[in-house]
């Protein structure tokens, strides 16, 4: 009797096992394609330090041991979110230090750092502050049954400390390319674009190695919708990429895919080369801004050019969509 029920039991629990799905994301098997240039505004979790100075021959951010890539998060104790509130609290200060909270490396830390007035009595911090961060780039995808977009395909770093931005919020607006600079080896060239903030097209929640991603604000666009592609989707050979050169016109390019990495890699996971004369003629190759812009194969959607291959701008990488599918569900 007993080994019959273990029977029983043992028959249970693999069933049990084999019914949990391994992989449940809600992203949709097909999404709108982008393409559209657009300008980025991110603000900080936290007020970062991007650089310090002296004041009256003294090293106040030294000899409080702050540095370059800190993230000032309360001042006396109270929180602070930008660089206003920061500003403020120091302002109303009735000593002459204040105490300084903030991240490094993922550790909260406590100081106190000394203030000084200048002639004009205005209090000096030797800090050089950043609390957000502003450009361009590609919109990549949207999801056309939850909203969320994905974008670049890659972080935004903070170019003065080359850390990934840990982010409280931003947004994408409209931005229209103005002009291109082209590539040369070792050189990549860039769009030159303007934008309009006020123009808002979405609202960004992440900033990580996959892209930014957040939800779509817009009416939705009216585009032909394209498959998700698997990674056993991608074949090598001809595909496309989508993005703009001149004002807010979506035009496609030919590109050919000649390697695909199915190890498990953050962005870069194949590499293709462009083959459009039209789009040599007009940036030699792969330039900034263009990260994001989608690439298809087909039916597929099947990821967005990331990087340049910096010695020949002629090639570029580009990161599985469903890289960015699933760390858009995170």
């Amino acid at each position: 009797m007993f080994f019959k029920n273990f029977k029983k039991t043992i028959i249970m629990l693999l069933f049990t096992f084999i019914i949990i799905p391994t992989n449940a994301f809600a992203y949709s098997n097909q999404l709108i394609p982008g393409g559209e240039n657009i300008g980025i505004s991110l603000n900080s979790k936290g007020i970062l330090i991007v650089g310090t100075y002296e004041v009256n021959n003294e090293s106040p951010a030294s000899d409080a041991g702050l540095k370059t890539g800190d993230t000032i998060i309360k001042v006396n104790d109270n929180k602070v979110n930008n660089i206003e509130e920061m500003a403020s609290k120091i302002n109303n200060a009735t000593d002459s230090s204040i105490k300084i909270t903030y991240m490094r490396n993922k550790s909260e830390k406590n100081t106190n750092l000394k203030l000084y007035k200048d002639e004009n009595n205005v209090y000096k911090t030797g800090l050089y502050v950043k609390d957000s961060v502003t450009g361009i780039g590609t919109l990549t995808f949207i999801d056309p049954e939850t909203r969320k977009f994905g974008a670049l395909g890659h972080e935004i770093q903070e170019q003065t400390t080359g850390k990934v931005l840990e982010i409280k919020d931003g947004k994408i607006f409209d931005s229209n390319v103005t002009g291109v600079i082209p590539s040369s080896d070792g050189n990549p060239g860039e769009k030159k674009a303007e934008y309009n903030a006020n123009e808002v097209k979405g609202l960004v929640n992440e900033n990580t190695t996959q892209g930014i991603f957040g939800d779509y604000t817009r009416q939705l666009p009216d585009k032909k919708t394209y498959k998700v592609a698997t990674n056993d989707d991608i074949k090598l050979g001809e595909a496309k990429i989508q993005t703009v050169l001149s004002g807010n016109e979506i035009k496609e390019f030919k590109i050919k895919i000649t390697k695909i990495n199915k190890e498990k890699q953050k962005n870069k996971n194949f590499i293709f080369e462009i083959t459009d004369k039209n789009l040599l003629d007009k940036t030699n190759g792969i330039i900034q801004g263009m990260s994001g812009s989608p690439i298809i194969q087909g039916d597929y959607i099947i990821g967005a050019v990331t990087h340049v291959v910096v010695n020949n701008p002629h090639k570029g990488y580009g990161i599985f969509i469903t890289n960015m599918l699933e760390e858009a569900e995170n």
